[in-house]
């Protein structure tokens, strides 16, 4: 009985146990989904290593004049800490990547959610075009909210870009905020190809570089050099150049597709085709470094971070922008309808995280990390171009060239007050592909939104100039096949008749080998 009761009492203990765990869990699971209910959840969709993920090392720290800056955690942390701060609620932030903007396309289509995401120019018109965008709000462009960064730092030249562009009436700057910026041009070697050579896109169906060479597998990336090419000696021209709508022509060059234009498109790239070495997405800064090739079709910030890795390594490469032209690419923030699902707190964080982003240090952490450069100049506060300086300003016992850069900081690109003293090396490398030149900007459109039947036309032209093509075959490689297979065809008969008088028949229907 002594025993029995032990165990009955043991029994009941347990209950009560079980019971108070399970009320505590109970208790525990109603407070965690009152404190969700109360969380903001913000699902950000962004490009692969395109933001700053922190852990950096002591050394790393970046001492400028206005303060220092210093990545310990990654940015979506420092948001949600900062807006907790700042507005007195928390927020999650889900982040995730894509690796192309047809990627990111795909992936709405089908249904995944974002709230808040970052494709490039042609990408947010294609959505904006669709109705797929929740405008920004009228608080977003307050100037007079000291936590509004973006609006009160965004480079002048990169506003006036996002204002005068629009689609169905509407302006980009109503839809999207700017992230980063550049231009398209060509990463070389100068040890084995001459600057002039570098300086034209004629460079990528030169045989003198046949197989040395790697091209954007993108038709959009493609497309307007090949065009560049084919407009060549217009684009070089003194009439052109001069037309008082010079802007408005060159986009209008780089963005035609009519068919006839694409017919002789695909013609020339399939000879680029067979003169580079391959079509790549990621590969070709690799390929760089490593030797494999001597120069690459590269956007600015890649182009950045195969300057600097091969740097470390004793080789020095520069960047060049083709004469004829290039592309203005940029990248912004756009917020979808279909996560926003019209909740104005989800709205708030959403801008709340542009301005974040937009913050100065935050900027320089940024640009810090990837290696691009932001669309925002800090407005009055001069902390984005102390760090230009500090990066790219020369020492004192070095020969200086100057640098002007007043079109991108305060819209006057004879702003003495933003003047970098520079050395001729940096004029014409890093610095030169990080904040291009009033007179590349000059020469630099931006590819604009094209309906889905031309995108249709210009992706069957790039699968008929990708893939393997019979029509393309010549005469005496048809032969050379044809001979081939008669003499295989021949052997075959030789080794079916061998074969067949060392077998005897024994009876019908079955044959034995002797």
């Amino acid at each position: 009985m002594k025993s029995k009761r032990r165990k009955r009492y043991s029994l009941l203990l347990l209950g009560l146990l079980l019971l108070t765990e399970g009320l505590s869990a109970v208790f525990s699971v109603s407070e965690a989904k009152a404190k969700n209910d109360d969380t903001i959840v913000l699902k950000i969709g962004n490009w692969e290593e395109y933001i700053d993920y922190g852990d950096w090392d002591d050394d790393e720290a970046i001492e400028l004049e206005s303060g220092t800056i210093m990545g310990e955690n990654d940015i979506m942390t420092d948001f949600e800490d900062w807006y907790y701060e700042t507005y007195g609620k928390r927020v999650e932030v889900e982040y995730s990547t894509f690796g192309t903007n047809e990627d990111l396309y795909s992936k709405i289509v089908l249904g995944e959610t974002y709230d808040l995401v970052c494709p490039s120019e042609y990408m947010f018109c294609k959505l904006l075009k669709e109705d797929r965008l929740q405008p920004l709000s009228e608080s977003f462009f307050d100037t007079s909210d000291e936590n509004n960064y973006y609006i009160k730092g965004v480079s002048p030249y990169i506003k006036h870009i996002f204002d005068i562009n629009e689609i169905d009436g509407k302006p980009w700057s109503a839809y999207a905020a700017g992230y980063m910026w550049g231009t398209i041009g060509i990463v070389y070697n100068p040890d084995e190809v001459s600057e002039e050579d570098a300086s034209s896109w004629s460079i990528l169906a030169n045989p003198k570089y046949k197989k040395r060479i790697t091209v954007k597998d993108s038709v959009r990336e493609s497309y307007f050099p090949t065009l560049a090419i084919l407009h060549k000696d217009l684009l070089l021209s003194e009439e052109f150049i001069n037309s008082e709508d010079y802007s408005e022509k060159l986009a209008e060059l780089l963005n035609d597709t009519r068919p006839e234009t694409i017919e002789k498109a695909e013609e020339l790239l399939r000879q680029i085709k067979e003169n580079v070495y391959s079509f790549e997405v990621d590969s070709g800064k690799a390929d760089m470094i490593t030797g494999k090739i001597i120069a690459n079709l590269q956007w600015s910030g890649d182009a950045v971070y195969i300057m600097e890795e091969a740097e470390e390594e004793d080789y020095y490469f520069n960047y060049a922008v083709p004469e004829e032209c290039t592309n203005l690419w940029l990248d912004g923030w756009v917020m979808l309808k279909s996560g926003i699902n019209g909740d104005p707190e989800k709205q708030k964080a959403a801008e709340a995280f542009i301005n974040f982003i937009s913050r100065p240090d935050n900027v320089i952490r940024n640009m810090y990390y990837i290696g691009y450069t932001s669309t925002i100049s800090g407005g009055d506060n001069p902390l984005i171009y102390e760090y230009v300086n500090y990066k790219f300003g020369a020492e004192e016992d070095e020969a200086t060239v100057e640098y002007p850069l007043g079109y991108f900081f305060s819209g006057d690109d004879e702003d003495e007050n933003f003047v970098i003293k520079t050395t001729e090396d940096q004029a014409k490398r890093l610095l030169f592909a990080q904040y291009p030149p009033k007179d590349i900007i000059d020469r630099s459109a931006v590819m604009g939104y094209l309906p889905d039947d031309v995108n249709a036309q210009l992706n069957q032209m790039w699968i008929n100039v990708r893939c393997f093509n019979f029509s393309q075959v010549s005469g005496t490689v048809w032969l050379r096949a044809l001979a081939i297979i008669c003499f295989i065809s021949i052997l075959i008969v030789i080794w079916v008749n061998r074969y067949r008088i060392f077998r005897k028949p024994i009876k019908p229907g079955y044959y034995r080998v002797d």
